[in-house]
């Protein structure tokens, strides 16, 4: 029987974000929604208190992993609040628990990246707390372009791949000396842009969905390894086990 890995999704329904049944056809995935109403601190905040009991209820459902999605959501109110989720999650199901922030932290590290161009969806207020949890880590941000997109889900997925794609580019024209691509907003369909912009680019590529479902399944002990989309996947080893 295949590990059951509980998602905490932004989106007010129990659904999935459609990748992960791409990327991943063969893992199950149990969704619990929490309603984020927009990305502004305020649309974060009608959210930020359902992500634990959402957890909670996930694992009573006897899943094996739990993985808190929504990038913003989980840094809005600074590196450490990610920091506390997860320990909290932790501590109350006893589970191996990540976050999407932490999925594109740990994706950006797989390849030893610290100079980084940038490209999101989001306002100014929201880019500047990915600055600091980008900061908090290690890393250097030398662009940042956005979107500028404040509406929850429709905004940021009538983006085009093509959109993203020239926005990560001009991110990376005004930051030559960049080791690594970043691409920040769960709501962005970014699964088929790594790899055009890695052939175009040639700097490895880390986008908020596709990190997250790699941590997911490393979460259960699986490498996350899938041809197409891009170095961060095809480039996975499963996680060392514990001794």
């Amino acid at each position: 029987m295949s590990p059951r890995i509980g998602m905490v999704v932004p989106f007010a329904e129990h659904r999935m974000p459609p990748e992960g049944a791409i990327m991943y056809p063969d893992m199950t995935f149990v969704p619990h929604g929490t309603g984020v109403g927009s990305l502004t601190p305020e649309g974060y905040d009608q959210a930020a208190d359902k992500i634990v009991p959402a957890a909670i209820n996930l694992h009573k459902q006897g899943v094996d992993a739990i993985m808190l999605m929504g990038t913003s959501l989980t840094f809005y109110r600074g590196p450490q609040f990610n920091e506390d989720l997860q320990n909290e999650v932790r501590k109350r199901t006893g589970l191996p628990v990540s976050s999407m922030s932490t999925a594109i932290i740990d994706g950006l590290r797989a390849f030893g990246a610290t100079k980084l161009a940038v490209s999101t969806a989001y306002t100014k207020v929201v880019n500047d707390k990915l600055e600091e949890l980008l900061r908090f880590h290690g890393f250097d941000v030398l662009s940042l372009e956005s979107f500028g997109i404040t509406q929850f889900g429709g905004g940021a997925i009538m983006k085009s791949e093509q959109d993203i794609i020239d926005l990560t580019a001009k991110a990376h024209e005004q930051a030559p000396a960049a080791d690594a691509l970043l691409i920040s907003c769960g709501g962005l369909r970014t699964l088929n842009v790594a790899k055009p912009l890695e052939e175009q680019r040639g700097l490895p590529v880390v986008s908020s969905t596709p990190a997250s479902f790699w941590t997911a399944l490393r979460l259960v002990g699986e490498s996350g390894q899938l041809s197409g989309y891009g170095r961060l996947l095809e480039e996975a080893k499963a996680p060392a086990k514990a001794a």
